[in-house]
């Protein structure tokens, strides 16, 4: 992916200068609360972001202002021209409207690369992600209960927690295929 410009970010490819910025926002347990990982020490933060440099899933946000990294968006890619999307954003910039911007430039964007779908899975407690999805047009298409755990309790017992799944479809795409039947 070449860099995406909005108003007021820069959507690019990891770089190793994101380490500070990444470990910032990644070992804050309120922002990891309904991520499958444990906030991370700074040595697991540099591990991971050699990952996030070599893959083109991970998108990271940065401010053009500052040009601080802030967050990211991921896009992984699916079967059947669909997309998989999620987002993790540093606390200090919650409710500023960034999580919108990323995430509309890159739904955008995919969807007029030709993504069929896209779809998103959250916590129901996380009433921030999915009023986010809801902003975004993404439509509620199941509501599953105690379906994944991330942790097991002191007993060694799994702790299910129920999925919210949300999707949007590219409405150019499906007028498309049925504007040739």
């Amino acid at each position: 992916m070449s860099i995406l410009e909005t108003e007021r970010l820069l959507l690019r490819r990891y770089q190793k200068e994101d380490l500070q910025d990444l470990f910032e926002y990644l070992s804050d347990i309120e922002v990891v609360q309904y991520e499958p990982y444990k906030p991370l020490t700074f040595d697991e933060a540099k591990e991971n972001l050699e990952w996030r440099i070599q893959t083109e899933e991970m998108i990271a946000i940065e401010l053009k202002d500052s040009h601080k990294m802030i967050g990211n968006v991921y896009l992984g890619k699916r079967e059947f021209e669909t997309l998989e999307m999620g987002y993790v954003l540093n606390r200090n910039y919650w409710g500023a409207g960034y999580a919108t911007e990323s995430c509309k430039a890159l739904v955008d964007q995919a969807f007029l690369n030709g993504i069929h779908r896209i779809y998103a899975e959250c916590d129901p407690n996380n009433q921030n992600s999915w009023k986010l999805l809801e902003t975004l047009g993404f439509q509620r298409e199941a509501h599953f209960r105690k379906n994944v755990y991330f942790w097991k309790d002191e007993n060694k017992k799994p702790i299910w927690k129920d999925t919210y799944v949300y999707a949007k479809l590219n409405v150019e795409s499906s007028i498309l295929v049925y504007s040739t039947i």
